[in-house]
């Protein structure tokens, strides 16, 4: 239904006072004065240059950007960074009850006769100066141990890789909030103004092809305003659809119909005051220059080739872990501030061992390589590198129990994590499990603790950034995280 103009003026008033920092006019307004206001104020660099809430940061950060290594299907611990040598002695026992009770398993495997404890098929050997433990199967990345800290005291409630993933994503187990790169996008805005300020991206594990499907809300803006979403680089044909002009149709005459359709969205905008139909501008506008930026940052003819070799033999082939690694590095130069990889395959209800080592070789030496090549560019130090998964794994073997092929369950009490970049210890381990790998002992780290932590790093008191909702003050940590001060440098 039509609004009257005394409507129009009353949304559009609202919609003024409460989002002006992050709408259409002010990123405008950051693109024309950034020249002048710049040389004027010696704190501009932190802050941003389009877009983003004006009192933020809300103190001087410690890093630009995020990369996130998501690890789709609950990478196992005890079989990477959960070192538990004693179990060797207990292989085939039964789990104790007092450690697992029935109560705890998931319907994929509570109808079994035993609960035999999985100790895993691989060994583990300390890396790096600092000593990490980890195994055999990750040989590159133990080759930056001294730069990475391992949680090990992960955990979270969500049993089931749905709500699991959700969480890791939005902070709330329930689809519909934003997901942690559009927070930050929204509160921190672009380091770019051609290209966006969270980009997602995914690849297929060789160890379990098929792995756990993602979803496009898992990088959406949820209630934010649509302009925060992720932008997803698909990983077959074309990395964005119609980054390329139809045949016909010339760089000036995209201009020419993208300025009539903004004069048109406008007019409409006058009309009602939808806050969205500001979004669809200013990605018609984003969309317009990525078609000149997207191309470049993919050509990867001007990449030197030790740095090829760097990210190993896939590094050149889009679709991989390798490539997106690479990707992710030359997105990290060009301004974008939040970069997430979704790697499927850690899903391993069976066949472990084999699986598990086809998930390795997909990630170990880019990940390693990643770090490398962020430090040898001087990126390393203003840059927080993620990796892990929604969940960890049972002790207990999920299906017949045999030293070199056994199954794991899902496992969301304790699981395990690394980070690594500025403002993080390197060379450390935090948290502990019990002797089973069942639960965690000391220094619990909660998912609305990571993320708490994250935003720390950026600049951003995660009580502070916050989205009224449907009468509601929302945040990432909902009402709950603690930063984790003693993983902090």
């Amino acid at each position: 239904m039509m609004k009257t103009p005394a409507q129009a003026d009353l949304i559009n008033r609202r919609y003024f006072m409460s989002r002006t920092s992050t709408g259409l006019g002010v990123v405008g307004l950051a693109s024309l004065l950034a020249n002048d206001s710049t040389a004027a104020d010696p704190n501009f660099h932190e802050r941003n240059r389009v877009g983003g809430i004006a009192d933020l940061p809300h103190f001087p950060a410690r890093i630009k950007r995020v990369i996130y290594l998501f690890q789709s299907g609950g990478p196992a611990q005890m079989d990477l960074y959960d070192h538990k040598p004693k179990l060797k002695d207990r292989f085939g026992e039964e789990v104790p009850k007092s450690v697992y009770p029935d109560d705890r398993k998931t319907t994929m495997s509570n109808a079994q006769a035993k609960f035999p404890v999985a100790s895993t098929a691989f060994e583990f050997k300390p890396y790096g100066e600092c000593g990490t433990w980890m195994t055999e199967a990750l040989p590159h990345l133990g080759s930056v141990a001294d730069d990475i800290c391992v949680i090990r005291s992960m955990y979270t409630e969500a049993i089931n890789h749905d709500p699991a993933i959700t969480m890791l994503q939005s902070g709330s187990q329930l689809p519909g909030r934003p997901s942690i790169g559009s927070w930050i996008g929204y509160g921190l805005g672009s380091e770019s103004d051609n290209l966006p300020s969270f980009v997602a991206m995914s690849s297929r594990g060789t160890g379990k092809p098929g792995g756990q499907p993602l979803y496009d809300r898992l990088w959406g803006s949820g209630f934010l305003p649509s302009q925060y979403q992720g932008v997803k680089f698909r990983n077959q044909g074309d990395p964005v659809l119609d980054i390329q002009n139809p045949e016909g149709l010339d760089e000036k005459d995209r201009r020419l119909m993208l300025d009539q359709l903004r004069r048109l969205n406008r007019i409409r905008f006058d009309e009602v005051g939808d806050p969205e139909i500001e979004s669809r501008i200013s990605q018609y506008e984003l969309a317009f220059k990525m078609q000149m930026s997207v191309p470049a940052l993919l050509d990867l003819s001007n990449e030197p080739q030790h740095v090829l070799d760097l990210y190993g033999p896939q590094a050149t082939k889009p679709g991989t872990y390798a490539y997106n690694c690479l990707i992710a590095r030359r997105l990290a130069e060009s301004g974008v501030r939040f970069i997430q990889m979704f790697h499927q395959g850690w899903d391993h209800h069976g066949n472990l061992p084999g699986a598990m080592r086809g998930q390795c070789k997909d990630t170990d030496q880019p990940s390693a390589a990643l770090i490398k090549d962020l430090k040898q560019r001087g990126m390393f130090d203003d840059s927080l590198i993620i990796w892990g998964g929604e969940f960890g794994r049972t002790i207990y073997s999920q299906g017949a129990l045999r030293p070199e092929n056994y199954g794991r369950d899902h496992h969301p009490s304790c699981f395990s994590m690394w980070l690594a970049g500025g403002g993080i210890k390197g060379g450390t381990t935090y948290g502990t499990t019990d002797d089973y790998s069942v639960n965690v002992a000391t220094d619990g780290v909660h998912v609305h603790d990571l993320h708490a932590t994250v935003l720390h790093l950026l600049g951003i008191d995660h009580e502070q950034l916050t989205y009224k909702f449907q009468g509601r003050d929302y945040r990432l940590t909902d009402v709950h995280g603690n930063i984790v001060n003693d993983i902090l440098s």
